[in-house]
């Protein structure tokens, strides 16, 4: 069988558009929250393997990535497959004690580690963890009614400040620990928020199963390229930003207004939609701007 040719000259005219970005780039750290229901590519190895390579790139330009990975469908499917039955308050999934082990079991144990080993395929620079781990992720309850899901109280980037300085990638599971050492669940996307926020990234990127921010909840065509803050806040109060839309958005928020420059939630199942949106001129999803 015999491989298709890549026209030469357009290859080098992709690698000229991005030699500014990435020399603009070179030395940030960019937060990039993988989504579970990022992984629903033409296949989950396939588009796992295309994120992995997407980070190995960032790191050899010069660019520190931290990932912060939900994994809600993965946990949905075990509680299935164990009959136990999930019921949701708001959009979030009440947790309780057996519901919290295999919350656990999937975002450490499983997610985790296989987002680990994908990057480490091209070299050894991947290093999972928890936000239990070193104090990372200090949590407090949500609400009684959810049981162990948390909120971010506070965030200790010692741990992740230390592995970038020594060129590896920190992969964060988001379960977090109160001061007793309780775990809770945490969103993924208010944990990459928050960490963002914490080491002062350049970019704060999700990757998720949507191809931007739409004006029109309903309205594929409405995804709009850029969009303030302060035009964000209005679309959480008008609905147009909804359901699993908004923490995400809220992330975006706080983010930026905490000092991040920017942040990004674009299509993850689009393979390299990471380095298209941080790469090129014309970019992939959303922006948001201060």
């Amino acid at each position: 069988m015999s491989l298709e040719r890549r026209d030469p000259k357009q290859t080098a005219e992709l690698l000229i558009e991005a030699l500014p970005y990435i020399r603009r780039f070179a030395g940030s750290v960019m937060v990039i929250k993988y989504g579970g229901n990022a992984l629903a590519g033409a296949s989950e190895d396939d588009a796992l393997a295309s994120f992995a390579e997407d980070i190995v790139l960032l790191q050899a330009v010069g660019i520190h990535p931290v990932v912060v990975h939900g994994g809600g469908p993965q946990i949905a499917t075990l509680l299935k497959k164990m009959g136990i039955e999930s019921t949701f308050v708001d959009g979030l999934r009440v947790t309780d004690a057996e519901t919290l082990d295999v919350a656990r079991m999937v975002l450490v144990g499983k997610v985790n580690s296989d987002i680990v080993s994908a990057i480490n395929v091209h070299g050894s620079i991947a290093v999972g963890l928890s936000g239990a781990d070193a104090n990372l992720i200090r949590a407090d309850v949500h609400s009684e009614a959810l049981g162990f899901v948390g909120n971010v109280s506070k965030v200790d980037p010692t741990i992740v400040n230390g592995l970038v300085s020594q060129g590896l990638v920190p992969v964060i599971a988001t379960i977090g620990s109160d001061a007793e050492g309780q775990a809770y669940n945490i969103n993924a996307d208010t944990v990459a928020g928050a960490i963002a926020a914490a080491i002062g990234a350049e970019k704060l990127v999700f990757l998720t199963d949507v191809v931007g921010i739409r004006a029109d909840a309903d309205d594929p065509s409405s995804t709009v390229a850029q969009v303030t803050t302060a035009e964000l806040e209005a679309m959480v109060a008008s609905g147009a930003a909804n359901g699993g839309m908004v923490p995400k958005v809220e992330a975006c928020i706080g983010a930026v207004r905490a000092g991040v420059s920017r942040a990004h939630i674009l299509d993850g199942r689009e393979p390299h939609a990471l380095l298209v949106e941080l790469f090129t001129d014309g970019g992939l999803g959303t922006m948001v701007l201060p």
